[in-house]
C-alpha cells in the first residue's frame, strides 16, 4: 500500500512539473527562430540550449516576459552580424567579460527596446557604430576595456535617456563631443584612459545631474572650465594625467561638492595660488602640478610635487622658476617670493675668509693624503672578503629562475606599441604600467622600472620577492626583461576585473534602474583572499615579509573575483624585530581599512593618508558595536541586499576590521587569525552572545579559532596571548567610553571621544605608520 502511495505521488509530481513547464510563456515565432539561429551561429551545445525545450524556461541566460525575449546574458561567444534582428523587445544585453572579438554589429541598432547594453572587458575592435543612436530607450552604455578606435560619435548625444556612459580604457581619439552636454539625465561619464586630445567642453556644466566625471589619462589640453564648479551633484571628478594648464579658476576652486566628493587634478600644468575652497570635498588631489605661494593647511589636500615654498616634496627651485618664466609670470608673483640663497661670505669678512680658505687648503691637503693612504691600505686588506659581496645586490640578474619567461626588449616594444601613451595604464610610484598583447594573443601588463628615476632597491625588492615566494594569492609574474642596466621590465598576468578600488567603486555607483554593486558574498570572498595573501607573506615566508602598501588598488581580481595581491615594491623582510616587525602590524592595520571599504562601500578609505583616514575612522568606528548588530546599518553600504544571516556576517567583518585598526600594534590580531575570523564570521559575534552557562565551551572555541589573538612577526615570538573574547571585551570597554552602547549604557553625546582618545596612539607607531601613507 505504501509503495503504491509513493508511486502515485511521484506520478502527480511529474504531471505538475510538466504542467508548470507548459505554463511558461513561449517566445513569439520570429523570436524563437532568432534564438535558434543564435544557437546555431554560436555553436551552443544542446546541454545549455536544447532545441526542443522552451527557451524561456530551459535555456541558460534567456529571460522572457509576456511571450517576448527581454534579456540575453551570454559569455565567451562572438556577436553575429545579424544579432539585432527579430529581438525588438530585448531590454538587457550583457556580454561583459565574454572574450568577444570583432566589431560591434550594426544590427544592434535594431534593438529598439534595449535599456542596458554592456559589452565591457572584451577585445572588441573597430569604431563605435553610429547605428547605436537608434537605441532611444538606452539608459546604460558600457563599452569600456576594449580595443575600440576612432572618434566618439556625436550621435550618442541623441540617447536622451542615457544616465551611464563608460567608454574608458580604449584607444579612442579626437575631441570630446560638445553634444554630450545635450544628454540631460547623464550621471556618470567615464572617458578615461583613451587618447582624447581636445579641450574640456564648458558645456558639460549643463549636465546638472552629473555625479561622476572621469576624464583622466588622456591628452586633453587648454584650461579647466570654470563652469564645472557649478555641478552641485558632483561626487567624483578626475582630470588627472592630462595637459591642462592655466591659473586655477576661482569658481572651479569653489566646488559645491558633497562631503563624499573626490576631486583629482593631479599630473597637469596648473599653476598659481590654491584656494582653500572646494566645498566639502573629502579629497582634493593637486599633486604634480606647478601651484605656488602658500600651501593650504587642510589635510584633505594632496600637494606633493608642486612649487609651494613651505612644503616638503616639492619640485626643484630651478624647474619652478623656468616654468613660471615660460608662462610669463615671475616665480612668486602669486605669493611671497622664496627666500634667496644666503651669500657665501659677507663683504666685511672677505679678507679673513681668504686666510681661512688658505688654512683649510693646506691642512685639508695633508689630511687628504693621509686618508687616501689609509683607505688604500684597508682596500687591499679587505679585497678578498669583499669580492664575494660586490655583486650581491644584483644577484637576481644571475638567478632569474623564479621570474618567468625571458623577453627581449624588441618583443615588449611590439607588445606595447612602443610603450605608447594609449597603452599606459598608470604611473606607479615604482614604475609605469602598460597594457600589452603578446604574440600568442595573451593580454599582459608590463611594468617599466627606470632605475634612474626611482630608488633601485624598490626594483630589487620586487624581483627578489618573486624569486623567493610563490603563491596563488600573489599576482603571477609571466616574465621579465633585465638586459638594460638602467631600465628593467616585469611582465605580469592581466587581471580582467582590475583592482578592488575600481571594481567596488564603479559597480557601487548605482541608482534605482539597476546598476549593481559587488554583492556581499563576493566582498567577503575578496576579504578572505586578501587576508590569505598577507598571511602567506607573514607566516609562511622565511624570513617573514611585510607588504607595506596594502590598499584597495593593491588587491587585483581575476574574472571570478579571486584575489591576487600586487604592488610589492615596498615589501621588506622581517626578522621578528626592528622596523619590518612593526610594518607587519601595519599591514594588519591597512587591511582593516580595506575591510571597512568593503563593509561601507566608501571609496578610498584604504587610499587615504593616515591623518585623513583617522578623521574618517573617528566618525564611523563608534557605529561598530559588539552590543548592537543594527548599528552597523548606519555605515553599511546601502546598495547591499542582505538578509539577517548576511547582515550578521557584515557585522562580524566590521568587528574584525575594528580589531585590526587598534592603534596599539601589539593588540592587533595576527594575519593568520584574521583569516580564521573571516572564514568563520558567525563565531566572531555569536559566541560572545551566548549565555554565561556556556562560558567554558565558548572559551574553548575561541581558543581553537583565534589562538593567541595578537600580532607576532614570527611563530617563535613570545607575546602574551589575547583571545577573541579579550579583543571583543576591549571593544566593549571602548564603546562604553565613547557612550555609544545600547540600552542602559547609552549616555549623552557630549561625552563622546574619538577613537584615538579611546586607544592612544603609541609614539613608536606614529613614525612607522606615517611613513606608509599613500602618495
Amino acid at each position: 500500500m505504501a509503495a503504491e502511495l509513493v508511486i502515485s505521488l511521484l506520478c502527480t509530481a511529474v504531471v505538475l512539473l510538466n504542467s508548470a513547464a507548459a505554463a511558461q510563456p513561449l517566445p513569439r515565432p520570429a523570436e524563437r527562430r532568432a534564438l535558434l539561429d543564435l544557437r546555431s551561429s554560436l555553436g551552443i551545445s544542446a546541454k545549455s540550449w536544447h532545441k526542443k525545450a522552451n527557451p524561456c524556461f530551459n535555456w541558460t541566460g534567456i529571460e522572457c516576459r509576456n511571450d517576448h525575449v527581454v534579456a540575453i546574458k551570454l559569455s565567451a561567444w562572438p556577436i553575429p552580424d545579424w544579432f539585432g534582428t527579430n529581438l525588438s523587445n530585448l531590454r538587457v544585453l550583457d556580454l561583459s567579460s565574454s572574450s568577444i572579438s570583432g566589431s560591434i554589429p550594426l544590427s544592434l541598432g535594431s534593438l529598439n527596446s534595449l535599456r542596458w547594453l554592456n559589452l565591457s572587458k572584451n577585445s572588441i575592435t573597430g569604431s563605435i557604430p553610429i547605428a547605436l543612436e537608434k537605441l532611444q530607450s538606452l539608459t546604460v552604455l558600457d563599452l569600456s576595456q576594449n580595443l575600440l578606435t576612432g572618434q566618439i560619435p556625436k550621435e550618442i548625444s541623441s540617447l536622451r535617456n542615457l544616465y551611464v556612459l563608460d567608454l574608458s580604457l580604449n584607444y579612442l581619439s579626437g575631441a570630446i563631443p560638445l553634444d554630450l552636454a545635450l544628454v540631460p539625465r547623464l550621471k556618470q561619464l567615464n572617458l578615461s584612459r583613451n587618447s582624447l586630445s581636445s579641450s574640456i567642453p564648458s558645456h558639460l556644466a549643463n549636465l546638472s545631474e552629473m555625479e561622476e566625471l572621469d576624464l583622466g589619462f588622456n591628452s586633453l589640453s587648454g584650461e579647466m572650465p570654470q563652469e564645472l564648479g557649478e555641478l552641485r551633484s558632483l561626487k567624483y571628478l578626475d582630470v588627472s594625467r592630462n595637459n591642462l594648464t592655466g591659473a586655477f579658476p576661482n569658481r572651479a576652486a569653489s566646488f559645491n561638492a558633497s562631503t563624499a566628493a573626490v576631486l583629482n587634478f593631479s599630473g597637469n600644468l596648473f599653476y598659481g595660488n590654491v584656494s582653500s575652497g572646494f566645498g566639502n570635498a573629502l579629497v582634493v588631489d593637486l599633486s604634480s602640478n606647478y601651484f605656488g605661494g602658500e600651501a593650504p593647511n587642510e589635510r584633505r589636500f594632496r600637494l606633493s610635487n608642486n612649487c609651494f615654498f613651505s612644503r616638503e616634496r616639492q619640485r626643484e627651485f630651478e624647474k619652478c622658476s623656468k616654468f613660471y618664466k615660460d608662462v610669463g609670470i615671475p616665480y612668486g608673483s602669486n605669493g611671497r617670493m622664496p627666500p634667496p640663497p644666503p651669500p657665501l661670505v659677507e663683504p666685511m669678512k672677505r679678507r679673513r675668509s681668504k686666510l681661512v680658505y688658505v688654512m683649510i687648503g693646506v691642512f685639508g691637503g695633508i689630511g687628504l693624503v693621509f686618508i687616501s693612504a689609509t683607505a688604500l691600505l684597508l682596500l687591499l686588506r679587505s679585497r678578498r672578503t669583499r669580492i664575494g659581496d660586490v655583486e650581491q645586490p644584483h644577484k637576481f640578474v644571475a638567478d632569474s629562475s623564479g621570474l618567468g619567461e625571458a623577453f627581449t626588449f624588441e618583443e615588449l616594444l611590439v607588445a606595447t606599441s612602443s610603450f605608447s601613451s594609449e597603452n599606459l595604464i598608470k604611473e606607479g610610484h615604482s614604475g609605469s604600467l602598460f597594457r600589452a598583447r603578446l604574440d600568442g594573443g595573451e593580454l599582459v601588463v608590463v611594468k617599466k622600472v627606470d632605475l634612474q628615476s626611482i630608488r633601485e632597491e624598490l626594483s630589487l625588492t620586487e624581483l627578489e620577492l618573486f624569486v623567493k615566494a610563490a603563491h596563488q594569492r600573489l599576482v603571477p609574474l609571466v616574465g621579465h626583461c633585465l638586459d638594460d642596466e638602467n631600465v628593467k621590465f616585469l611582465v605580469y598576468k592581466y587581471m580582467p576585473k582590475g583592482d578592488l578600488s575600481n571594481a567596488l567603486y564603479r559597480l557601487a555607483s548605482s541608482d534605482e534602474e539597476g546598476l549593481q554593486s559587488l554583492d556581499w558574498i563576493t566582498r567577503l570572498k575578496i576579504a578572505i583572499g586578501a587576508a590569505e595573501a598577507l598571511a602567506y607573506l607573514h607566516n609562511e615566508c622565511n624570513p617573514p615579509l611585510a607588504h607595506r602598501d596594502v590598499q584597495a588598488s593593491s588587491i587585483l581580481l581575476d574574472d571570478k573575483y579571486e584575489v591576487c595581491l600586487g604592488s610589492f615594491s615596498e615589501a621588506c623582510a622581517s626578522s621578528g624585530r626592528g622596523p619590518c616587525s612593526t610594518t607587519c602590524a601595519y599591514d594588519v592595520y591597512c587591511l582593516g581599512k580595506v575591510l571597512l571599504e568593503l563593509v561601507t562601500g566608501k571609496l578610498g578609505i584604504s587610499k587615504m593618508s593616515d591623518a585623513d583616514a583617522q578623521q574618517w575612522l573617528d566618525t564611523n568606528l563608534p557605529f561598530i558595536s559588539i552590543y548592537d548588530k543594527e548599528m552597523v546599518n548606519k555605515i553599511m553600504d546601502q546598495s547591499l541586499v542582505v538578509d539577517d544571516d548576511l547582515l550578521e556576517e557584515v557585522w562580524a567583518v566590521a568587528v574584525v576590521a575594528k580589531s585590526c585598526l587598534n592603534p596599539k600594534a601589539s593588540r592587533r590580531p595576527s594575519m593568520r587569525h584574521v583569516v580564521r575570523a573571516l572564514e568563520n564570521p558567525f563565531k566572531v559575534v555569536r559566541d560572545e552572545n551566548f549565555s554565561s552557562g556556556r562560558r567554558s565551551s565558548r572559551q574553548s572555541w575561541t581558543a581553537a579559532l583565534f589562538g593567541s589573538w595578537h600580532y607576532s612577526s614570527s611563530d617563535s615570538s613570545i607575546v602574551p596571548s589575547q583571545t577573541s573574547k579579550e579583543i571583543i571585551g576591549g571593544l566593549r570597554r571602548a564603546e562604553r567610553a565613547v557612550s555609544l552602547g545600547s540600552g542602559t549604557n547609552e549616555r549623552s553625546s557630549s561625552h563622546k571621544r574619538s577613537s584615538s582618545e579611546v586607544f592612544p596612539q603609541p609614539p613608536e607607531m606614529e613614525d612607522a605608520e606615517s611613513g606608509n601613507s599613500f602618495s
